[in-house]
Order: structure tokens, then C-alpha cells, then sequence
């Protein structure tokens, strides 16, 4: 069989280099991908540097991909050849345990990311199991809508699971690749909408994603000014925040939600809690029913990432861009591999 080309680190933190491999034959439910644009998404960065401690090298990113479908195992199912289809943060689950049968897929125990212990989309082809493999709605430009599979599915589960209806004040915290899409979701979704931002510069861009208003989190007065008003938060940093400060300014019963991934446990005393009846929760991406879910919300509400695109080629140049900081707001590799 042709081997599949790919850019792959050799290392933690290590460049990527040009790298072949031999997928082996085609499993009965998977899919082959040829991939046509892939986003990155800062859990590349994360894999790549080995901060969660299990990524196995050669190391091969990438989980935001959309392409087309090439080739199809016997028994996989929902997709056709020659669809263009998308692939997110997981490739496989058992489909048999009892969050599987209960639609909760992403809670999986045997659950497979993308890119843990498989090969990424940093390559111009892909596997997954065609239960993760997404046919994408035809109002998404296939260029732009990568960042939905992981950052734009990550901000949308929690309106979702958690029941949030179109009457609440939801805030968001952070203004960067996860909080520029959760402005859009939630005021999509119709909520009144508020944006947390260290930067006052980025009063006008948070605006015009979505945001009723903007609070600068160094303004002591603001925030007090907002004890008791939020019906949810959602925290997309990853960086330690002022926690009691964040349950105060939920109303009763208000949930702090965080899917920025912090390092540094969370420390809340429990009466921060109990008055008030609040909670502190999380979530991964979400179940395939609700990647669904959020790619037709997405499609007919014309929700869409702010990106940047790089050649795959310049791929390292790519990294070295989000790495300082400077990506505005989601970065996408375009395949070249001719």
C-alpha cells in the first residue's frame, strides 16, 4: 500500500520533519480521509511538548480535519466515497459500554483521541471509525470549519449539556481561540453575552463576535459591579483565575464551567458553593450527537472561526505563530502535498 505522508516531531517540542508511514489494511469500520485543510488547535501544542504525559513519538498532529472520503472498511457506515466529511478530537470508542450506549461517547473509558497513540491530520491522509467521521452541512466553507471540530464543539457542549436557556447572562472568559467562538455560539444561541478579557484592545473584536459587553478582569469596580449576575461562566483559559471571584458574580444557582485546560488544581472553598447553590463543573468536546448538533447550529446560524491559513508545508512556522501568541483567532493548515 501507498504510505501515508505526514509532518511529524520526532521529540517533545521538537520540530516537525517530513515522515512516511504504512497505515496498514483497512479496518472494517474505519475510514480513510484524504485530508484537504486541518486546523491546529493548542492541545497540538500541548501533545507535542508531552504536557499530559502520554503522547508517543513519532509524533504526528492534528484534529480539526476536513476532507473527503477515500476509501471505506466494509462495515462502516453513514458515509459514502467522495463526501466531504470532518474528524475531530476522537477517532474510535468501544460503542458497547454503558456511557457509549447512552450517547455519551466522548466519556468513553476506551475512548481514542485523534492523535493519542494514532497518527493525526498533519498528513494527507487519515483513519478514524466512521462513528467519529462527520459528514459536514453543506452552508460550512470546508476552508474555515476545522476549528469547529475541537475548539467550536468544546464551547458548544456546555450550552448544550447543561441545559442553558436563550434568556441567560452567560460570560465568557478569555478572548482567544476558544473564547472568540463561544461569543458566537452564545449569542447565537441567543443569551445575553459578556466577554472577560485582560486587554481592553480587544473590546471592538469581542463585539463584533458576539459580545453585549465587555469587562476588562483587572477592573476591581467591574467585576464587583457584577457580584450576583451571570447564570453561567464559561472559562476558556488555561492559566489559574480568581476562582472566588468568578462564583461571586454567578447568580444563584449559576454554574462556572471551565474548558480551558489548567494545569494547577482549582482552588474553591466549598461555601463558595453552597450559598447560593453553585457549581463548578467541565467537559471534554462532546458526543458525536452534539459535534451534529453543533455543525447544523453552526451551519444555519452562520457560526464560523476567525483563521488565519498556512501552507501544510510551513507547518512549523504555523506552531511558532500560535506558540508566541499571535494567532488570530484559530490557524489552519491547508494540505500541499501534490
Amino acid at each position: 500500500m501507498t504510505p501515508y505522508r505526514a509532518w511529524a516531531a520526532p521529540a517533545p517540542g521538537a520540530a516537525l520533519e517530513p515522515f512516511e508511514y504504512d497505515p496498514g489494511p483497512l479496518g472494517a469500520e474505519e475510514v480513510e480521509i484524504t485530508v484537504e485543510h486541518c486546523g491546529i488547535c493548542h492541545s497540538d501544542l500541548s501533545m507535542l511538548d508531552n504536557e499530559w504525559g502520554f503522547t508517543a513519538y513519532p509524533f504526528v498532529p492534528g484534529h480539526e480535519v476536513v476532507g473527503r472520503v477515500t476509501a471505506l472498511g466494509t462495515h462502516a457506515k453513514g458515509v459514502v466515497l467522495g463526501q466531504r466529511v470532518g474528524l475531530g478530537w476522537n477517532a474510535s470508542s468501544c460503542l458497547h459500554c454503558d456511557a457509549c450506549l447512552a450517547g455519551n461517547q466522548q466519556l468513553c473509558r476506551e475512548v481514542q483521541p485523534t492523535i493519542g497513540g494514532r497518527h493525526g491530520g498533519f498528513a494527507d491522509k487519515v483513519r478514524a471509525h466512521w462513528v467519529w467521521v462527520m459528514p459536514l452541512p453543506d452552508g460550512l466553507d470546508p476552508a474555515e470549519c476545522g476549528p469547529l471540530l475541537c475548539g467550536g464543539i468544546t464551547v458548544f457542549s456546555p450550552l448544550r449539556e447543561l441545559g442553558i436557556p436563550p434568556t441567560a447572562r452567560v460570560a465568557v472568559v478569555g478572548i482567544g481561540g476558544l473564547g472568540h467562538m463561544a461569543l458566537k455560539f452564545c449569542r447565537a444561541w441567543g443569551c445575553e453575552v459578556t466577554a472577560f478579557t485582560t486587554s481592553a484592545s480587544k473590546e471592538e473584536e469581542a463585539r463584533a463576535f458576539g459580545a453585549h459587553h465587555v469587562v476588562t478582569t483587572g477592573d476591581a469596580a467591574a467585576l464587583q459591579a457584577l457580584a450576583g449576575h451571570f447564570d453561567l461562566i464559561i472559562d476558556t483559559v488555561n492559566v489559574p483565575l480568581d476562582w472566588n471571584g468568578l462564583l461571586a458574580a454567578l447568580a444563584p444557582k449559576g454554574k462556572l464551567h471551565v474548558v480551558g485546560a489548567v494545569l494547577e488544581p482549582i482552588a474553591v472553598p466549598a461555601f463558595s458553593l453552597i450559598m447560593g447553590q453553585k457549581s463548578l463543573s467541565g467537559s471534554p468536546t462532546g458526543s458525536r450527537g452534539a459535534l451534529d448538533s453543533m455543525l447544523g447550529f453552526a451551519a444555519r446560524h452562520g457560526v464560523a472561526p476567525k483563521s488565519e491559513h498556512f501552507p501544510m508545508r510551513r507547518v512549523n512556522d504555523a506552531l511558532d505563530h500560535l506558540r508566541a501568541g499571535k494567532a488570530r483567532y484559530r490557524i489552519v493548515l491547508d494540505a500541499d502535498f501534490g
